[in-house]
């Protein structure tokens, strides 16, 4: 049960517990461990939803062990809004940070946040809780503010409400946030750029990519195709 639809294979601890997220059976290494949290935040702030073409690198630099996962990985995504292009960077780095902007610099080698570059300045989000700002060439402080996350209660709210309106956001937020997250993955695996048809939810003329956007559930774990 445990396995659910990915293949059955012999127990080993490295595939368990929290080890799962860097197997492809069973998980999507830091970029959707982690990073899915980031990227959602980072769509939100530059108001996107699909993006047009998206491309990523990297590899396994810190263990030489039997996880498939990339530990380091680089990832662009192009968006179009109202005719002008719009880019995304989303960097899993393991271990290792130099603190951009100030993020994380409490914790040794951990940065964990968003840095968002307008015309006017910048304005940083520190691991959800805090957001500041720079303002023009002489980076003034701006904005900021440090007030904890409410999305857990929003949620327990709407259910007990029943009402959606209630809600923050919808699932389908969620749902635009993991496509980035599983296209920059899948672009690293098949070591190319790949352009997105938001219509039909499909790589453009990408067959290889495309059987890589599900995969072949292990009975009785199977979800249905609708028509």
């Amino acid at each position: 049960m445990w396995t659910g639809p990915a293949p059955l294979r012999p127990f080993t601890k490295n595939r368990f517990h929290y080890n799962w997220h860097w197997f492809w059976d069973t998980g999507n290494g830091d970029l959707g461990n982690q990073g899915i949290h980031e990227v959602d935040i980072s769509r939100w702030g530059l108001g996107v939803t699909h993006p047009t073409k998206v491309t990523a690198m990297g590899g396994k630099y810190m263990f030489d062990d039997d996880q498939e996962t990339p530990n380091t990985i680089s990832a662009n995504l192009e968006f179009i809004v109202n005719g002008k292009p719009k880019l995304m960077t989303f960097d899993v780095r393991h271990w290792y940070s130099n603190h951009e902007a100030g993020i994380g610099g409490d914790r040794a080698g951990n940065t964990i946040g968003n840095t968002f570059y307008g015309s006017e300045g910048y304005l940083v989000i520190d691991n959800y809780n805090k957001y500041y700002s720079f303002m023009g060439r002489d980076q003034k402080p701006g904005p900021a503010r440090n007030e904890r996350d409410r999305h857990f209660e929003n949620f327990i709210a709407a259910v007990r409400s029943r009402k959606r309106e209630d809600l923050t956001a919808e699932i389908e937020e969620g749902a635009m946030s993991c496509v980035l997250m599983h296209l920059a993955n899948i672009s690293y695996r098949v070591g190319r750029t790949l352009h997105w048809d938001e219509k039909t939810w499909t790589v453009k003329n990408d067959a290889e990519a495309n059987r890589l956007l599900t995969r072949e559930y292990r009975k009785p774990y199977v979800v249905p195709a609708i028509v």
